[in-house]
């Protein structure tokens, strides 16, 4: 039986308060970093977190933005994560996928991030001819890489929203 390929699950916040100042407020300025999950966002984290435990390996590593909002849904997993500016706002996404080690990491990836990073590496990986792929606040992406005779290949195991949990 062929070595299963590498996984990566991208889940976007749940539903977070909106920015203070939506007039002028930026995307990764401190008033954004700080924004706190919703009471239904924290329910939309629990459901998919809940979901999600039960289906990750023991190995999986969780990598999570510095804002408030996903640091509050990864929190909803129980598991251990690491946060890193790499996942911020506005991210690029090759260097997301340069710190998950896609396609060559060993063990699977949990990555809690925002858009419109999350669409891009989802539409790069899936080649799809838009340059962004639309992620629902709180849902995820799991996607698995695979060599099949020789060809890289990425394939969709599940996209869940707290919604169909």
């Amino acid at each position: 039986m062929p070595a299963r390929g590498m996984d990566l699950i991208l889940w976007r916040h749940a539903e977070a308060q909106d920015h203070p100042d939506p007039e002028y407020g930026l995307p990764g300025d401190a008033q954004d970093l700080a924004r706190r999950l919703t009471a239904r966002g924290e329910k939309q984290a629990a459901r998919i977190g809940a979901w999600l435990d039960r289906q990750l390996p023991e190995g999986a590593r969780v990598w999570c933005s510095p804002a408030a909002r996903c640091e509050q849904t990864a929190m909803a997993l129980g598991r251990r994560f690491k946060t890193s500016e790499v996942i911020a706002p506005e991210a690029e996404a090759d260097a997301l996928l340069e710190l998950v080690q896609w396609p060559t990491g060993k063990s699977p990836v949990v990555v809690v991030g925002h858009q419109p990073t999350l669409g891009q590496v989802i539409a790069r990986l899936l080649a799809l001819s838009e340059d962004d792929c639309p992620v629902k606040k709180g849902a995820l992406w799991w996607l698995r890489h695979r060599d099949r005779a020789g060809n890289g290949q990425t394939v969709v195991v599940t996209v869940q929203t707290p919604e169909m949990l």
